[in-house]
């Protein structure tokens, strides 16, 4: 698992590389937090699906 991520961050409004913070297995997949190094928004990631917000 890759320890940053370029994402389109809804907060900063511009692409953003945005930084593993904690990962852990579930029973539904893998659960990932990732968080934005400029403006601290963070966003779950389980199994492949995301809780960004566009």
């Amino acid at each position: 698992m890759a320890l940053e991520k370029e994402v389109d961050c809804p907060s900063c409004g511009e692409s953003q590389k945005f930084y593993r913070t904690a990962a852990m297995t579930l029973h539904l997949g893998e659960k990932t937090k990732w968080r934005c190094p400029e403006c601290s928004y963070g966003f779950v990631e389980i199994n492949g699906i995301d809780t960004l917000s566009a």
